[in-house]
């Protein structure tokens, strides 16, 4: 499947999800975990091991240094 995963105030990344691929996959194809970010999809906040359903998704990072 493939996902728009947009970072919030950051980059848009295409990645392509394995069928079995959750939200916790998504934020590793962008280098971030849950620890740090949180997925939203229509602006609300998933599970990190959801499968993913959506095309596009937005990616809000918790934490930023600095």
């Amino acid at each position: 499947m493939h996902v728009t995963v947009e970072v919030v105030g950051d980059e848009t990344h295409e990645v392509e999800s394995p069928p079995e691929g959750t939200y916790g996959d998504l934020l590793q194809s962008v280098d971030l975990n849950h620890h740090e970010a949180t997925v939203l999809v229509d602006g609300r906040p998933v599970p990190e091991d959801a499968p993913v359903e959506a095309d596009s998704v937005q990616v809000l990072r918790l934490i930023k240094g600095g």
